[in-house]
Order: structure tokens, then sequence, then C-alpha cells
């Protein structure tokens, strides 16, 4: 699923979350209960999760497109996932409101090459940690198209702290995107 200027599933963008997902281990991804996507387009990553990594657990997706739903279900069947719920809304609202809590949390929501503002805001970030569970992950799929979007990557990661969190870059050979991988120690 492609719009005019970047990937939003499959393709180039299944091989950048594949590659933060082996970083983790699937093995201990196949070990988790909840994981949250926010951001699933045509849910690519969650097929991941799915077909090859053979996840059991419970999936949330929260998309705020209903039409690319739609277009998601028709050609790469996501509604015949069994542990899959789909829930369309805004994902800020949605981490606003939920209380559930998760073992993996995926960020990968993009307004075809902008991201919302509100992913690097800290009352986000402190909303997201708070859903994520002892030893659980963030994975965050982010671009660098120029040196602002790399600052606003640098801050983000430097909000975490080190006490708390293990962080690590994970640099992407097509240089525009960049992937966050933060572990909740405890």
């Amino acid at each position: 699923m492609d719009s005019e200027h970047t990937n939003y599933s499959y393709g180039n963008l299944q091989r950048i979350l594949r590659t933060g997902l082996k970083e983790i281990g699937f093995g201990k991804i196949k070990e988790m209960n909840n994981i949250l996507v926010l951001g699933v387009a045509g849910g690519s990553v969650i097929k991941t999760l799915v077909d090859e990594i053979n996840f059991k657990g419970n999936i949330i997706g929260v998309e705020i497109d209903k039409e690319v739903i739609k277009i998601a279900n028709e050609y790469f069947n996501l509604n015949e996932i069994p542990n899959l719920e789909i829930i369309i809304e805004d994902a800020f609202d949605f981490v606003l409101k939920t209380t559930d809590k998760f073992d993996l949390i995926i960020i990968d929501v993009f307004q075809d090459t902008y991201m919302p503002s509100f992913l690097f805001q800290p009352y986000f970030k402190d909303r997201v940690c708070f859903l994520l569970n002892p030893n659980g992950f963030i994975l965050f799929n982010t671009l660098v198209l120029n040196n602002k979007q790399k600052q606003i990557n640098l801050d983000y990661i430097n909000f975490f702290e080190t006490n708390k969190y293990n962080i690590k870059k994970i640099n992407i050979t097509d240089k525009t995107n960049e992937l966050m991988l933060i572990e909740r120690k405890f």
C-alpha cells in the first residue's frame, strides 16, 4: 500500500518493522500476551506477527481511517485474524482512554511523509509508558528526512530515564526511517 510519497504497508515498511521485531526477538514476542499497534494501514506488521512469529495473544490495532481498514480487509484479509481487534479511532484519543496494558506497543503513525506532533509530546509519551507492562517494549517507526527530524528523534530518546528504560536506535539502510526500540526495565 503506497501513496505518492510513502509506503504504508508491506514492501519496504514490512521489512523495516520486521527488523525491529527481530531485534526484540521472535521467541520473546511469541510469549507475549497483548500487543498494541498504533497505525494499522494495510496491516503488514500484524501479518508479520501472526504469520511469521505465530503470535497467538491479543492484538489491538488502532487506525483512524476506516477506508484503509476496508482495503486491508478486502486485499489482505485482516478481518480473518481471530486474535485481532481493529478500533477505528485517532491513536492519541485511544491512548488517552484505554486502561489496557501491553507487552509491545508498535507506533507507526504517519500522514504521508508527516508524523503528527502529538507523538513526540511528553503527555503522550508518558501515557504510552503507563500502558506498557514491565519488561515490555515500544517499537517506534519514525522518519528522518532532515536535521529537524533527527533532533526530534534525539529529544524523544532523551525523554526516557536510562535507569528505567533500555533505549536503542536502529538505523535503516534506506536512510528515511529510524526505529526506536525502548524496553521498560521493570
